[in-house]
Order: structure tokens, then C-alpha cells, then sequence
């Protein structure tokens, strides 16, 4: 069975790694927040100038001025810092977030990303994506596998608009969590949802695939 975006958002939590300053995009990445593993220590940062995010508030208990990057209302924690895009984006620039989590239209083999434009038609822009993906260790992409219409977004070579090339490490989407082999500018299947086979994922993949027959399912 397919995951949901908040199953996505809980299997992409456990990469996180103690005492780590990490970025959430806009989108399913956002829920990451809410699935922390115990134990470990994370500080989540925004573009628009908040450091020490936590997760999503309860109905009734929004602060309308206190909004993440994506325009959403956010709690914070113990020690929350609040700054201006400078010095958020001088935080960005120098290599300060270890971790990037992004939403992304299109991923390719070779690690390339697009999720900024969709010629003619009305996206919300670039945000801090392009700082991002030149800047940080390690960037994850969370994202369904197909469009609307069945498509791939999992791709040989990406279609759309391109914000960054050669930067993503690993792709989590509602079939699969795949990891790029730099080496080969292939993907390399390392799980699968569960209820979901193999055979199912390489047919709603484009990209080239490394596939592990016995590639085990998500512990979600």
C-alpha cells in the first residue's frame, strides 16, 4: 500500500541524526517536524528567520504571527531564536544546516532537482531552494512517485526547470526510498512501501534503477 504524505514525513525522520540543524521545504517536508525520533536532538530552521521550530500547533492554538517559510503557523520551542533573512540565509551560505529536506516536481538519476518553475504556470518560486541545495551536507527529497497522471516524477534526466544538479543524496516517496549512486547516475533501491513490489516500482520509475530482489519494506 502507498504511503501518505505524513507516513513519508515519518520514514524521513528517521534520518535524522542527533544535535543536527536541519531545513524543511515547503510541502510534505514541513510534517517531518511532528515524527521526531526519541532521543534525538534537532534544531529545524526556517529561511524567513526562526531557528528551533516545533511541531504543528493544534486547532485553536495558532499564532498568526508565528509562520514558517511556507506561510504555515509553526509552534517553537525552549530557546527558539527569531532573525532576519540575512542572517538566516548567512546561516544557509555557511554551510551551517547539515540536513535539507525539500518537495520536489521532478528528481533525476544523477541527483538533479526541480521545484521551483512549471513554465506558464503560477508556482510559489524559488524561496531559498537554490541557497539550499548549493549549501547544504545532505539533502533529501520528499515527493510522490507519479503525478496526476500516472507519470513518473523519478526521471533519467528532469524536464522542468532545474534548481539544483547533482545535489540530492536520497529520494523518499509514497513507493520507495531510493538512494543516488553517484558512481553509476543510477538509483539504488533500498525499500519499498509495504504491499508494494519491486516489479510495481520499476514500472512507475523512469529512471534507471539498481534493484535488490530481496529490497526490504519501510518500517513505518
Amino acid at each position: 500500500m502507498a504511503l501518505d504524505k505524513n507516513q513519508i514525513a515519518k520514514r524521513i525522520a528517521k534520518e535524522l541524526k542527533n544535535n543536527t540543524y536541519v531545513n524543511l521545504g515547503i510541502g510534505i517536508p514541513t510534517l517531518v517536524a511532528n515524527y521526531i525520533p526519541k532521543g534525538i536532538n534537532v534544531e529545524f530552521q526556517s529561511e524567513n528567520g526562526v531557528l528551533g521550530m516545533g511541531p504543528f500547533p493544534y486547532e485553536g492554538e495558532e499564532d498568526p504571527d508565528m509562520i514558517n517559510a511556507g506561510k504555515q503557523t509553526i509552534t517553537t520551542l525552549p530557546g527558539a531564536v527569531l532573525f532576519d533573512s540575512a542572517m538566516s540565509f548567512s546561516m544557509i551560505r555557511g554551510k551551517h544546516v547539515q540536513l535539507t529536506v525539500l518537495g520536489a516536481m521532478e528528481v533525476s538519476q544523477q541527483g538533479d532537482i526541480a521545484n521551483w518553475k512549471i513554465p506558464k504556470k503560477m508556482v510559489k518560486g524559488m524561496g531559498g531552494a537554490m541557497d539550499l541545495v548549493a549549501s547544504a551536507e545532505n539533502i533529501i527529497v520528499a515527493m510522490m512517485h507519479t503525478n496526476r497522471h500516472g507519470q513518473s516524477k523519478v526521471l533519467k534526466e528532469c524536464t522542468l526547470p532545474i534548481t539544483g544538479v547533482k545535489c540530492v543524496k536520497k529520494i523518499v516517496t509514497n513507493l520507495a526510498v531510493l538512494e543516488v549512486c553517484k558512481k553509476e547516475e543510477k538509483l539504488i533501491l533500498l525499500e519499498r512501501a509495504p504491499g508494494v513490489c519491486v516489479e510495481e516500482i520499476i514500472k512507475l520509475t523512469d529512471a534507471d534503477l539498481i534493484v535488490n530482489k530481496n529490497t526490504p519494506e519501510m518500517e513505518i
